[in-house]
């Protein structure tokens, strides 16, 4: 990593640090905190029902006006109207790489760095395959005992095609990623904030140890690509994959993002090549040519409906200030956690995500026996968050669209349930399909 890259990640851990004081938030007016809110405009760019707080965005982000209106005009013009001719007349073809261009300011790459495409699961297990092939002869991939599991399902399975290859997990073979990581390391696959405590680990700081050992870094960015600055090229990043459908709100199944340094494009090898990433896919060749760099990371005919809200959706990003933005996420974060503490403190509930703002991401959660039924009861009650098994609560805040009265509301309601015990209706209770 470049001195002038240090500076600059350790300048704004000190911002972030500095914006949000170690004072308790309980006592602040939330009417008065939303009168300074300098991103409080962006919430009017968004379709949001009536009488629901919505938190859940670190799962599923709300629709946009430009997400409908891009998608509306994708079927009822482009497709209905413009047929096959719209792969060309509307620029259905170039979208991976243009969608690549416009997310590649928000995650800090260079251009012709990223490329938008498939999914994340397959475009992790691409990335792994590759970096794998990039370290031939290094027999482990390290990765987190705490990893989203598809993460950990995709390194089972790389691994188990390459002859010798091991999965060491942190949390399982040993304490931390630091401890595994040396010499036999090919690659080291780290979520950026954990999905389940929502805690953010260091970037610069994992990346330049791993490096140090001779291995590659793959960054999950599901978490965080959205919610706050990343910096990919400063922190020196191999590879890195994300979703668009949380903090980007691109949509349900919205495709993936997968971004590759610019060092490793003419080593890529990717194990699921596809038509859509030959060099010359309309020339119809018998044998595979990959398209140049991240282009050959796309495997079949993109999901263009999918593409095209996701390029609405992205058009809302346009004047964002990702300081800003970040400074609010942990204001909004913060404020949750102190009204939590000071109000419901008689409660069994146990926040797990970090007090402090460097080790946090854009969501709180917390431990509660009952959390399955309490969250059903919120949801119920028009505070939409989400349940991870076996007994958390989580709870999203995206700062485009989110005030500080409807955190002071959801905790109002929070504590309603929980002193009347309403949450025990035996409705609750009952479990659904998705949580």
């Amino acid at each position: 990593m470049s001195l002038g890259g240090i500076a600059s990640t350790f300048k704004f851990l000190r911002e972030i640090t500095m914006t949000t004081p170690n004072a308790s938030m309980a006592n602040l007016d939330p009417v008065q905190l939303d009168e300074k809110d300098s991103l409080r405009h962006m919430r009017q760019r968004f379709h949001l029902p009536e009488d629901v707080i919505y938190l859940d965005g670190n799962s599923l982000g709300p629709a946009s006006h430009a997400a409908l209106a891009a998608l509306k005009q994708a079927a009822h013009e482009e497709w209905a109207e413009g047929l096959i001719r719209s792969w060309n007349t509307a620029g259905w073809f170039n979208l991976p790489k243009t969608l690549g261009t416009r997310i590649a300011p928000l995650v800090g790459a260079a251009p012709e760095q990223l490329i938008v495409c498939d999914t994340v699961t397959l475009n992790l297990y691409k990335l792994l395959h590759a970096a794998l092939t990039l370290r031939p002869g290094r027999r482990h991939i390290v990765a987190e005992a705490s990893s989203f599991p598809t993460d950990l399902y995709i390194a089972q399975g790389v691994a188990r095609h390459f002859p010798g290859v091991e999965l060491k997990l942190s949390g399982r073979d040993a304490d931390t990623l630091e401890e595994l990581i040396d010499e036999d390391t090919a690659v080291v696959l780290i979520n950026h904030v954990d999905y389940r405590s929502g805690v953010l680990q260091n970037m610069a700081a994992l990346t330049a140890t791993a490096h140090q050992a001779g291995a590659l870094v793959v960054w999950d960015l599901c978490h965080s690509v959205g919610a706050m600055p990343i910096e990919l090229d400063a922190c020196q990043v191999d590879f890195a994959v994300g979703c668009t459908y949380k903090y980007l709100n691109g949509g349900p199944g919205a495709p993936a993002l997968a971004y590759v340094a610019h060092r490793h494009h003419s080593h890529l090898d990717q194990p699921l090549a596809g038509w859509w990433g030959h060099a010359r896919p309309f020339d119809f060749e018998t044998d595979f040519t990959p398209a140049p760099g991240v282009q050959s990371l796309q495997t079949s005919t993109q999901a263009m409906l999918s593409m095209r809200c996701l390029d609405g959706a992205l058009s809302d990003w346009a004047e964002v200030d990702l300081q800003a933005l970040r400074k609010k996420s942990l204001q909004l974060t913060q404020y949750f956690m102190d009204l939590v503490g000071a109000r419901l403190s008689a409660y069994p509930l146990q926040c797990i995500t970090p007090k402090e703002p460097k080790l946090r991401g854009s969501q709180v959660s917390i431990q509660f026996e009952h959390a399955y039924p309490l969250v059903q009861a919120l949801i119920a009650r028009g505070v939409i968050g989400d349940f991870r098994a076996p007994d958390v609560m989580r709870f999203g805040f995206t700062p485009l669209y989110l005030g500080f009265e409807d955190v002071a509301r959801a905790v109002d309601i929070l504590q309603e349930l929980l002193e009347t015990e309403a949450w025990q209706d035996p409705a609750y209770a009952v479990r659904q399909a998705v949580t």
